[in-house]
């Protein structure tokens, strides 16, 4: 019996640290992801010239830097509020993440600060709470699903800007891979 006990206890302990190790690749792997995703967008952001910011494909549409400003918001709701708990920012007030007469530099500024606030926060989020879960928009995610969708956002509206790029004439940046 006390050999079956310490066995079990063995396999347990391997066990859960195999996931933990698993856990651990996964924020490395998404880490590396969202340091690209930044880099490339930084780089859409920095071809787009600045009189063609306020570009809409249609009158609904959000503009370019609607779009650029919106992924900072995204990001800084999904890690901040939704994965860290803080309030969420009030949008009719809170004027830090929307474009609010910014300069094309200052929005690149912002989103490179929100950026490195959100790579600053996955870096340091315990891992064994990947597995909690969090209604968003009324399904059922994990904080691990939480994240695979904030990097769908960010593709999601890059790839706005990327064909605002070309309605303008512009040839965006060659693709990178692994964002």
């Amino acid at each position: 019996m006390k050999k079956l006990l310490i066995l079990t206890t063995l396999l347990f302990f391997s066990f859960s640290s195999s996931l933990i190790a698993q856990e651990n690749d996964f924020i490395k792997e998404y880490l590396e992801r969202l340091e690209t995703s930044k880099n490339y967008l930084i780089l859409v952001a920095q071809m787009m010239p600045e009189d063609k910011y306020a570009f809409k494909a249609t009158p609904e549409s959000m503009s370019f830097e609607e779009n650029l400003m919106h992924i900072g918001w995204a990001m800084d709701w999904h890690s901040q509020s939704l994965m860290g708990g803080r309030e969420a920012r009030d949008w009719n007030a809170d004027a830090e993440l929307k474009v609010d007469n910014k300069s094309k530099k200052q929005m690149i500024a912002k989103i490179n600060e929100t950026f490195d606030k959100t790579i600053e926060f996955i870096s340091n989020f315990d891992v064994n709470r990947l597995v909690e879960r969090l209604d968003y928009f009324g399904a059922d995610r994990t904080k691990r699903q939480i994240l695979l969708l904030l990097a769908d956002h960010i593709t999601h509206h890059r790839a706005q800007m990327l064909v605002y790029m070309r309605l303008n004439g512009l040839k965006p940046p060659r693709y990178v891979l692994y964002q």
